[in-house]
């Protein structure tokens, strides 16, 4: 398709100085991983795209076009293997590959790979498309967001927006047009074979080896002008996605945001609910940067961001506010109705699984009732500590009580004002309230 009891102690603790070591080597690893892929001058550099087509990928091929023409590379291959993605996406990466200082071959690969819907455009936009044995190419109709037909007006703007891209990148390359056209309207596919004999991509190579010697001599052309390809004896380059690149696609799953929103705001209301806890507090917190983090590279709809804090901040209110389980109720709606906006328009690939948001919203649902109902059996208890506890106890008058003398009672002695009447040194009284540092008592009343 187109378009995530107890106080926590660490007592053990490591020296200063390994503790820095760690720190500063842990640093180095990332810049490391970080950096170009080095190789020399008129080597051929290797990009791996085999994921969802979204803005990782689209900042991974442009970041790895500009890495080889800085390092004077003689082409880029990008070995492709996507069902789709995100038209936006797409595009960027169509536009990247139109830019053409250097020339770009899109090869399909390995065997049994595909490049399907959004694939379809990237590969016919590339200097030379070359696919591996078994593998296909096409089914480029735009679905709506829930892989349905897009039916009425909105749905012919769409195709026919998509039909003139895909035709555009097809007459800009020399390629079949008119095969494009029926990717788009009717979601063809053709095979490695059928797509050669149809001009939809250039050649069928069994390996990245065959593959630079089929296209070695072939002359290309650039922006700049038309330059001959010489990769026969190239040295290859592999630039693979770094560090930071695979944890952003792996954590830009909508599922996985959206888990880390849920889990990241419940963490955070346990630490308000149980102060000084440490663990939930740190937790929430690096689970919401990591969440903002996924965001930036995934298409979202702030109204469902919005509904998914409230609905948390819903379910805090309900600890502190008397509302009979209204603020509660309003949390759940709020926390589905977050979720399904969250990613509304999106392909399907691209939204949060419509379970997952049902059964996070019942989880914490029922994680908060849990909560709610045992603070308040909590606060209908008898206090067990303090002063309080004195009271409907049995204590002992220490001089007689009429009204005002001492008491004894849990090994203390007390000033005590009886309530009706008096009573004598040694009877046993009751006490019945606290006003100060005085209790107030009744007569024992022997069943």
């Amino acid at each position: 398709m187109i378009k995530s009891l107890g106080r926590w102690r660490f007592k053990p603790r490591l020296p200063l100085g390994v503790s820095l070591f760690v720190l500063l080597t842990t640093l180095v690893a990332v810049a490391a991983a970080c950096g170009g892929p080095g190789g020399p001058k008129g080597a051929v550099h290797v990009l791996k795209a085999d994921s969802d087509v979204n803005p990782v990928m689209a900042r991974y091929i442009d970041r790895g076009i500009d890495q080889a023409e800085d390092a004077e590379a003689v082409a880029v291959v990008i070995e492709l293997d996507t069902p789709g993605g995100l038209i936006d996406s797409m595009e960027d990466i169509v536009k990247r590959l139109e830019e053409d200082r250097i020339p770009v071959i899109v090869y399909v690969s390995p065997k049994g790979a595909k490049a399907a819907s959004a694939g379809t455009f990237i590969t016919m936009a590339a200097n030379v498309a070359a696919m591996a044995p078994s593998t296909r190419i096409g089914a480029a109709s735009p679905v709506g967001a829930g892989g349905e037909d897009i039916e009425g007006t909105l749905g012919k703007k769409v195709t026919e927006d998509t039909v003139a891209f895909a035709k555009s990148i097809a007459n800009y390359r020399g390629r079949n047009a008119e095969w494009a056209e029926q990717a788009v309207r009717e979601a063809v596919s053709a095979t490695e074979t059928e797509a050669v004999e149809l001009n939809v991509v250039d050649l069928v190579a069994d390996d990245l080896n065959s593959l630079l010697e089929a296209v070695d001599a072939r002359e290309v052309q650039l922006v700049d002008g038309s330059v001959t390809l010489a990769t026969k004896d190239a040295e290859i380059v592999h630039n693979d996605m770094n560090f930071a690149e695979r944890f952003l696609d792996l954590i830009s799953d909508p599922n996985i945001t959206f888990l880390l929103l849920s889990l990241g705001s419940i963490a955070l209301f346990f630490e308000i609910v149980h102060p000084g806890q440490i663990f939930p507090g740190v937790f929430g917190a690096i689970a919401l940067i990591m969440a903002f983090f996924s965001l930036s590279v995934l298409p979202f709809n702030w109204a469902g961001l919005i509904l998914i804090f409230l609905a948390f901040g819903l379910f805090v209110a309900e600890i502190f506010v008397t509302s009979g389980g209204i603020l509660g109720i309003g949390g759940v709606v709020s926390l589905i109705l977050g979720g399904l906006l969250l990613t509304w328009g999106n392909p399907p690939d691209f939204q949060v699984n419509r379970w997952l948001i049902y059964g996070m919203a019942a989880g914490a649902g029922a994680f908060f009732l849990f909560v709610v109902t045992s603070i308040l059996r909590i606060r209908r208890q008898p206090a067990v500590t303090g002063v309080n506890t004195l009271i409907g106890r049995r204590a002992v008058a220490r001089s007689p009580l009429n009204p005002s003398g001492m008491v004894f009672v849990d090994g203390e002695y007390w000033s005590a004002t009886i309530e009706d009447g008096s009573v004598d040194e040694g009877e046993e009284v009751v006490v019945t309230a606290i006003e100060g540092l005085k209790l107030m008592v009744k007569k024992h009343e022997r069943s």
